[in-house]
């Protein structure tokens, strides 16, 4: 546990197409070397895709995608006389909405597609649809925290 006093919660600026914080969030951790007009381009050209694809708006895949992927348990490791037990947690809001937004984007530069715009919108895609590799990961961590259940009298 930290010493210092806590991290000020920083205010993000919504994303000037949609005026939306999630949007905005997800650029800044698409953001490669501090290019935002690249990100931007790539995220918003994904959303194009998206339309193309689904014959949906964009984003409302998007959120419908995201909201599939976050998480509702983790498991948090605790030292206990000696040992260290992974302990299952119910996941804060805002970390939900981190996590799936850094899965997607994993998942998405993982994917072989040539472009990332055509990568980020198949993700997207499939993650709305509740399949994909984002959602594996979901359900890895759903798993195990499952699988640790009988340590949950650990807790806090």
């Amino acid at each position: 546990m930290g010493r210092r006093r806590r991290a000020q919660v920083r205010r993000i600026q919504p994303d000037p197409k949609f005026n939306s914080i999630v949007v905005s969030k997800f650029i800044n951790n698409l953001l490669w070397d501090g290019k935002r007009s690249t990100a931007q381009r790539i995220f918003y050209g994904a959303l194009k895709r998206i339309e193309k694809l689904t014959k949906e708006d964009g984003l409302t895949v998007f959120e419908r995608g995201l909201n599939n992927v976050k998480p509702v348990l983790e498991v948090r490791p605790r030292r206990v006389g000696g040992a260290t037990y992974q302990i299952p947690m119910e996941v804060r809001a805002n970390r939900k909405e981190s996590l799936a937004i850094k899965w997607i984007i994993r998942a998405a530069r993982a994917r072989s597609e040539y472009r990332m715009e055509e990568r980020l919108a198949q993700e997207i895609v499939a993650a709305s649809r509740n399949e994909g590799t984002a959602i594996k990961k979901r359900e890895e961590v759903h798993r195990m925290a499952e699988a640790n259940k009988a340590f949950a009298h650990f807790r806090w």
